[in-house]
């Protein structure tokens, strides 16, 4: 009877420890693959104030610097200067998307899509042209339009630079950082080319 009473405590003792074993080893192969989501939802949701002025203030201007791509057709057969515009419209509009999508992730209001309306809007010093100076620039053709383009390219780059720093100073999003580092280097690649044309 002891011996029967033994045998069935130490199955029971068994069935235990293999239940547990079972239990153990679901739990940690259903834990792995929910780490990578995690880390990434919080990733996306860790922003800061800093992070939202940048996209809420680099949008439009990169909105006006296509605006001003835009405008190279038809006022200038000047081959760098067509590649140039062809070339910042296509960095930027793939930015102004990406932009778009961390501000609704993060439940943030997003900047209207147009440019009308937006000049004289920033503050000193981001390189954003005012309405008058955009319209003068369409009045203009040729070399002349070349050489305003230019100067006014450079401006906005260079404010747009300024903006990326404040960023990566203040910022906390590793992405939007690492646009900002982006922004930073291919603006000042573009400006060096610019100030050659000027010859």
């Amino acid at each position: 009877m002891r011996t029967t009473k033994t045998a069935l405590i130490a199955a029971a003792a068994g069935a235990v420890l293999v239940l547990a074993g079972c239990s153990t080893g679901a739990s940690d192969s259903s834990a792995a693959p929910s780490t990578p989501t995690t880390s990434a939802a919080e990733s996306q949701a860790h922003f800061n104030d800093a992070d939202v002025a940048f996209l809420d203030g680099m949008y439009p201007h990169h909105a006006q610097a296509i605006e001003m791509a835009d405008m190279v057709a038809g006022h200038t057969g000047n081959a760098d200067v067509v590649a140039l515009a062809a070339a910042i419209k296509a960095a930027q509009q793939p930015e102004m998307d990406r932009m778009t999508t961390w501000l609704q992730q993060w439940g943030q209001p997003v900047p209207a899509s147009g440019t009308s309306g937006m000049h004289g809007m920033h503050g000193d010093g981001d390189g954003m042209m005012s309405a008058d100076r955009m319209d003068a620039l369409t009045a203009l053709s040729g070399a002349e339009f070349d050489r305003q383009w230019l100067t006014m390219m450079i401006e906005h780059h260079e404010g747009a630079i300024d903006m990326a720093n404040t960023e990566l100073a203040d910022g906390e999003n590793p992405d939007v950082r690492q646009m900002a580092t982006d922004i930073v280097a291919a603006q000042q690649k573009e400006i060096t080319d610019m100030q050659a044309l000027f010859g």
